[in-house]
C-alpha cells in the first residue's frame, strides 16, 4: 500500500488507537484488525496479507489515504 510513512511503517494496533476510523475502514471489508489480539502488523502490510485483490487493496489505500488527508498527514510524512 502506498500510505504516509508515518503511518504505513506503523504496527496497526498504534494506528487503529490513534486512528480508530481506519479500524473502521478495515472493519468493513472484514479486515478484523480491531479485534486482533496480536495487532504488530504494519499497516502498509495489512490489506496485502488478506489477499482481497488490486481492485479492493486500492479501494482501501484510497479511503484510508483520504482520512489521512482531512487529518493533515501527506506522503512525505515520517515517523
Amino acid at each position: 500500500m502506498n500510505l504516509p510513512s508515518v503511518i504505513g511503517e506503523q504496527a496497526i494496533n498504534k494506528v487503529i488507537e490513534e486512528h480508530p476510523f481506519i479500524g473502521e475502514i478495515l472493519e468493513k471489508y472484514e479486515i478484523g484488525c480491531v479485534t486482533c489480539g496480536v495487532g504488530i502488523c504494519l499497516v502498509k502490510d495489512v490489506v496485502s496479507i488478506h489477499a482481497l485483490g488490486d481492485e479492493i487493496e486500492t479501494r482501501i489505500e484510497q479511503e484510508i489515504n483520504d482520512y489521512l488527508k482531512t487529518q493533515n498527514i501527506r506522503e512525505g510524512a515520517t515517523v
